[in-house]
C-alpha cells in the first residue's frame, strides 16, 4: 500500500449495516508512501494509522486539488 499527502483512505465496515469509514491523509510516515499514515477524519481527530488489508487509498487527482466552478 502507498500513498500521498492528500490520498483518502477507506477502512471498510467489518460487520453487515457498518458504514466505511473515510479519513484524510495528512503525513506519510513511512517511506516512499508505505504505511504507518497521520490521518484526519472529518470531525476533525487526528490519528496515527497502520492500515489493515480492510483498507484501500483513494489516490487525490487534478479535479480534487483544482476543482472547476
Amino acid at each position: 500500500m502507498k500513498a500521498s499527502t492528500g490520498d483518502r483512505l477507506v477502512v471498510h465496515g467489518r460487520i453487515v449495516g457498518q458504514h466505511d469509514h473515510v479519513v484524510e491523509i495528512i503525513e506519510v510516515l513511512g517511506t516512499n508512501g508505505t504505511p504507518p499514515y497521520r490521518i484526519r477524519a472529518e470531525d476533525g481527530h487526528e490519528a496515527i494509522m497502520s492500515p489493515g488489508p480492510d483498507s484501500v487509498v483513494q489516490h487525490k487527482t487534478a479535479a480534487d486539488v483544482h476543482p472547476t466552478r
